[in-house]
C-alpha cells in the first residue's frame, strides 16, 4: 500500500506542473494585464509602471516567470495580489473556510439523504414510494442549480423567512455564540439547498440503480434461498454497491473548492468563487494562479483518496493495483 501511495504521488507531480503551466501560459497570452488599468490612470507615471513590472518580475521571459512562481508556490508562497494589495496566501486562507463550510454542508446533505432514499427505492421497486422518489429525482435533475438558487432567493425575499444572500447579518458581531451559529445556519440554507437538491437527485438515482443491480444478482438469490435475515442481505448489497460511490466521493473531495463557485457568486457567499471571479475580471495573475494551484491539489488528493479507499474496500482492486 505504501509503495502504491508513493507511486501515485509521483504521478501527481507532472499533472500539477502541466495544469499550472498551461494555465499560466493562457493567462499571460490573454490580451492586456492588470498594469494596463494603471496605464489608463493619468496620475500613475510610466516610470511607476516599469518599477511595478520589475518588482513583480513581469518584465522577464514567460518561462522564467513561471519557474520562479512554481518554486515559490511549492512552499505555498503564491505572490502578491495586485487588486487586493495583500499576499495571495492570506486571501485564500481567509476564503477557503467559507467555501469548505458551504461545500461540505451541501455534500453531507446530499449524500446523507441519497443513500437511504436510493436504497429504500431499490428495495421497494415499483411501489408508490419508489415512484415518488424517482419523481423527485427527475424533477430536481432537470433544474440547474443556479436557477434553483434564483428561485430560492426569490422565495426568501418574498417570505422573509430566510436571509437574502451573504453569510452573516449586519448585527452578527453583537450576537452571542449561539446567535452567531444560528445566523450562519440560516444563511447556509439557500446555498446548501441550491447545491444539495440537484446533487441529491442525481445521487439517489445512482444509488437506486447500483442497489437494484446487486439485488438481482445470483449472490442475493443464493442468500435469500439460504434464509439469511434481510438485514444481512442489506449489508451485503450495500457493501457490493459501494465501489462506484467511493469513486464519486473522490470527485466530491476534488470539487469542494470549485463546485460551489457559481452558487457563491449568485448568493453573495464570501468564498473562493467570488474571489476568483474578481481575480479573473481584474487579471490578477498571482491570485488566479494561487486559486488554480490549490484547486489542482484538491483534485489530485480527491482522486488519490478515492483510489486508496477502493483498494481498501475491494480486495480485487488490491490484487490488481497493489499486487497484494
Amino acid at each position: 500500500m505504501f509503495r502504491y501511495l508513493v507511486f501515485r504521488l509521483l504521478q501527481a507531480v507532472p499533472t500539477l506542473i502541466g495544469v499550472t503551466f498551461l494555465s499560466f501560459v493562457v493567462i499571460k497570452l490573454a490580451p492586456g494585464d492588470y498594469l494596463d488599468q494603471l496605464r489608463l490612470n493619468p496620475q500613475v507615471s510610466p516610470e511607476t509602471i516599469e518599477r511595478l513590472k520589475k518588482l513583480y518580475g513581469l518584465d522577464e521571459p514567460l518561462l522564467v516567470q513561471y519557474l520562479k512562481w512554481l518554486k515559490n508556490a511549492l512552499t505555498f508562497d503564491f505572490g502578491y495580489s495586485f487588486q487586493y494589495h495583500a499576499p495571495v496566501r492570506d486571501l485564500i486562507l481567509e476564503r477557503i473556510p467559507n467555501t469548505l463550510l458551504l461545500s461540505v454542508s451541501s455534500a453531507l446533505f446530499a449524500w446523507g439523504l441519497a443513500l437511504p432514499l436510493g436504497t429504500l427505492a431499490a428495495f421497494k421497486e415499483d411501489s408508490w414510494l419508489d415512484r415518488a422518489i424517482r419523481a423527485f429525482s427527475y424533477a430536481f435533475m432537470s433544474v440547474p442549480s443556479f436557477f434553483l438558487a434564483f428561485l430560492l432567493l426569490f422565495f426568501a425575499a418574498k417570505t422573509g423567512l430566510l436571509p437574502v444572500g451573504g453569510m452573516r447579518s449586519p448585527e452578527y458581531e453583537a450576537l452571542p455564540f449561539t446567535g452567531k451559529l444560528l445566523d450562519t445556519l440560516k444563511h447556509l440554507v439557500v446555498p446548501v439547498l441550491a447545491l444539495g437538491l440537484v446533487s441529491l437527485a442525481g445521487l439517489t438515482r445512482l444509488v437506486r440503480s447500483a442497489v437494484l443491480e446487486i439485488l438481482k444478482s445470483p449472490m442475493v438469490t443464493m442468500l435469500r434461498a439460504k434464509g439469511v435475515p434481510e438485514r444481512v442481505v442489506v449489508k451485503h448489497v450495500l457493501k457490493n454497491a459501494l465501489n462506484p460511490f467511493i469513486t464519486l466521493l473522490g470527485y466530491e473531495i476534488a470539487g469542494l473548492i470549485s463546485g460551489s463557485a457559481l452558487i457563491e457568486i449568485i448568493v453573495g457567499w464570501p468564498g473562493m468563487g467570488t474571489l476568483m471571479l474578481n481575480a479573473v475580471l481584474s487579471q490578477d495573475l498571482f491570485l488566479v494562479m494561487g486559486g488554480l494551484f490549490v484547486g489542482t491539489i484538491m483534485l489530485i488528493l480527491g482522486n488519490l483518496i478515492a483510489d486508496l479507499l477502493l483498494a481498501y474496500v475491494d480486495p480485487r482492486v488490491r490484487e490488481r493495483e497493489l499486487g497484494a
